[in-house]
């Protein structure tokens, strides 16, 4: 073994030693990135095909992030929110602008997404009703608000009693969500592509119903984009696709790829929504300081600038269309580069360690789905790469047709 692989095992033990043990074992230790590649400290190179879990969209060490986030450091790092910032108001403004949504719209500034979900939570509060209808599969954070939005019983449980009044109905049933909401209903929340769950798109016209559903009952229409949104699907959200949705919601909140790597949230509110917070109803120490704003601005701008809009939904549809051509491949599902499979078997964690094995990281969310959720810098040549080692992946994890 090389002195890098002493190095490796050495983290691993200071790791279990230090850390609590909320995530398992590491599965590598990482020590640089460059673009969609990592490296661990035995030097070896992997793709990165989950993203930092949808959140690197400019991959690493993008030169433009590099510089917005060291040059306002420099210049202005933390100021609390008794002041704002140029930064601060300049990402507000753009985030409005790229929502385009068909009412006035305002933005409060987290530090991640479960933050953006928690303020979310809070502000439908305002309505003066208590109960949510969320739906089955969704994954919405794990502090105490957002866990009680969350449905799978195994983060749920060892927590309860949750906040709120949450009732949980199947996604992408428009009768069921029907006959869910009444008006008592603060708020109906969805992801419009479910992405713990193992990327599941909803049905053709579902985003549609659930906004008719919410007005019928003067209830809000909220859409956690946290996974989706910021050109995840070739669109900056997700309920923009034709193929999601065409419908503004009420609220929407944000994360992962906002930053690029730097931590960042929003909440975003349209219409009566951006008006329901008032001075004392929330607050934060560093959500929308200046360096995170100043990233999430220069985000927004290589993906205009570089047009990565077009080249996401290009190689997601590439990437698809290469996994489906792979008979212990079941279904293939997603937008742009968030794409989710289902395999014959209940192999996901077989393959997810075959993929590692061979220079490349996914994502294993349930039994039989794998995910990805790639940098948008992602090549063709990279495309090709794993493509062409696919077939061996699902060899080497014995799945059998």
């Amino acid at each position: 073994m090389s002195d890098q692989s002493g190095l490796e095992q050495t983290y691993g033990e200071r790791y279990a030693a230090s850390l609590m043990n909320t995530f398992g074992a590491p599965k590598l230790v990482l020590t640089r990135g460059e673009g969609p590649y990592v490296w661990d400290a035995d030097g070896r190179r992997y793709l990165d095909l989950l993203g930092g879990i949808a959140v690197n969209a400019l991959g690493h060490g993008h030169p433009a992030l590099v510089d917005a986030v060291t040059t306002q450091l420099s210049t202005l790092g933390h100021i609390s929110n008794f002041f704002t910032s140029a930064p601060q108001v300049e990402l507000a403004e753009a985030l409005v602008r790229l929502l385009d949504a068909d009412a006035p719209a305002k933005v409060f500034f987290t530090n991640s997404g479960t933050e953006a979900n928690e303020a979310a939570f809070k502000l439908t509060r305002r309505t003066g009703r208590t109960r949510i209808v969320a739906a089955e599969g969704a994954f919405h954070g794990r502090t105490m608000g957002a866990l009680a939005l969350t449905a799978k019983a195994a983060y749920r449980e060892p927590f309860e009693p949750l906040p709120g009044e949450v009732v949980f109905v199947p996604y992408g049933d428009a009768e069921a969500l029907a006959a869910a909401v009444d008006d008592t209903t603060a708020a109906i929340v969805l992801e419009p592509i479910q992405g713990e769950a193992g990327v599941v798109v909803p049905p053709e016209g579902y985003l549609a119903a659930a906004r008719r559903i919410a007005d019928e009952h003067g209830a809000l229409l909220w859409f956690d984009e946290i996974q989706s949104g910021m050109g995840r699907t070739g669109h900056w959200f997700a309920h923009q696709h034709p193929a999601i949705g065409g419908v503004t919601p009420d609220v929407v909140t944000l994360a992962k790829s906002l930053g690029g790597g730097f931590p960042i949230g929003a909440l975003i509110g349209i219409g009566r929504a951006a008006e329901l917070f008032e001075p004392g109803n929330h607050g934060t120490t560093f959500g929308g300081n200046p360096v995170a704003c100043a990233a999430g601005l220069a985000v927004i701008g290589v993906i205009e600038n570089a047009g990565l809009l077009e080249r996401v939904a290009v190689l997601g549809q590439k990437i698809r269309d290469g996994l489906a051509a792979d008979p212990r491949v079941v279904e293939v599902r997603g937008e742009g580069l968030l794409i989710g499979l289902d395999l014959v078997a209940e192999s996901s964690a077989a393959v997810a360690a075959a993929a590692q094995d061979a220079g490349f990281i996914v994502n294993a969310p349930t039994p039989t789905r794998i995910r990805l959720a790639p940098a948008y810098v992602l090549t063709e040549d990279d495309v090709d790469s794993f493509l062409a080692a696919w077939p061996g992946i699902l060899d080497a994890a014995g799945v059998t047709a």
